[in-house]
């Protein structure tokens, strides 16, 4: 998630590391991944659920892409939100997810400067990209309810591949910073991360200089990007309801609140995670290590393995498609 909190490890948790671990990098332009401290030892285990999650994430939102491509029936704005959904939920799991299970395998702790610098870029910036496109499902499903009769001349195809391309651009600029500004931070002789991955405040914490600048520039975008994203989700949210109890017929009141659960779910599962570690990450200075970063990596585990499922089980039409490929796949021949 971006630009959330990392712990703060004391001096005595470093040392303790670097002498039992014997975690001393060789090359100066090298950070070590401790992974979850804490847990070295079931590192074996806990990747079989990370990777098991990972894997059905993949094929999941792979399988979204396939069958929306294929479909020309699905070449609508509400799918091709799906698409962009699915896009960012791979980019956001295979930033992180494939370094992680090379340190809970192979022990391949070591990622250069550059490689954190870049890690640091992409989680974050795809992450941000993923919030602006709940945002723009939210304003999709306020326009089909509040407003259908023009949902087809005010969102349409090349509509909502312009406002993918503004939430890209937004991702990009107010990211870019982090990198730059871990750049030129110095690194004396810690270069340890108790972390699974280059989260951005994770590799602040080990620098020996002035980190107010980060601190505070990693502060104001996580509540800055968030807090805008769901007070416009809550604000679009809040409208539908609104219309949604103007309405007499029960069975088209009903009708209404079901075009909204599905987004509504993926919107939980993203932003709980998100805002519960931040929070955690923030102010549970006593909650144990190890928990504070379990609770980091299920934001790049969960919403990627349960959008496509959740689209796929409460979208008819998207489910029929689906249906119709996956006995394709074990079916051949079959219909």
């Amino acid at each position: 998630m971006w630009c959330t909190l990392s712990i703060s490890e004391p001096d005595q948790r470093i040392d303790y590391l670097m002498a039992v671990f014997n975690l001393t990098p060789s090359d100066p332009l090298t950070f070590i991944l401790i992974g979850i401290p804490g847990l070295e030892a079931a590192h074996a285990w806990i990747s079989i659920p990370f990777s098991t999650f990972y894997i059905i994430g993949l094929l999941g939102n792979f399988m979204v892409l396939f069958v929306v491509g294929k479909e020309q029936t699905l070449h609508k704005p509400m799918y091709l939100l799906l698409c962009m959904l699915a896009l960012t939920d791979i980019g956001t799991s295979t930033s992180v997810v494939p370094k992680v299970l090379c340190i809970f395998w192979f022990n391949l702790k070591d990622i250069t400067v550059g490689g954190c610098l870049t890690q640091t870029f992409f989680l974050h910036g795809v992450s941000m990209m993923h919030s602006a496109v709940l945002v723009t499902m939210a304003f999709d499903r306020y326009i089909a309810i509040c407003n259908p009769l023009r949902y087809a001349t005010i969102l349409t195809n090349t509509r909502i591949a312009k406002l993918g391309l503004v939430g890209l651009m937004r991702a990009v600029f107010f990211i870019l910073p982090l990198p730059m500004l871990l750049s030129r931070l110095p690194f004396c002789v810690n270069r340890i991360i108790p972390h699974t991955y280059c989260d951005h405040m994770a590799v602040v914490k080990i620098s020996c200089g002035d980190i107010t600048v980060n601190n505070m520039y990693g502060l104001v975008m996580a509540f800055l990007v968030i807090g805008l994203d769901l007070t416009l989700i809550a604000l679009s949210y809040s409208l539908i309801m609104r219309a949604v109890l103007r309405i007499s017929s029960k069975k088209v009141n009903q009708k209404a609140l079901n075009t909204c659960t599905a987004h509504i779910c993926v919107i939980l599962m993203s932003y709980s995670p998100l805002l519960f570690s931040t929070l955690t990450h923030r102010f549970g200075q006593s909650i144990a290590p190890h928990i504070h970063i379990i609770l980091a990596n299920l934001y790049f585990l969960l919403p990627p393995m349960f959008n496509p499922i959740i689209y796929a089980v409460k979208t008819k039409e998207l489910r029929e498609k689906v249906g119709k490929y996956t006995c394709r796949i074990w079916l051949p021949g079959g219909h």
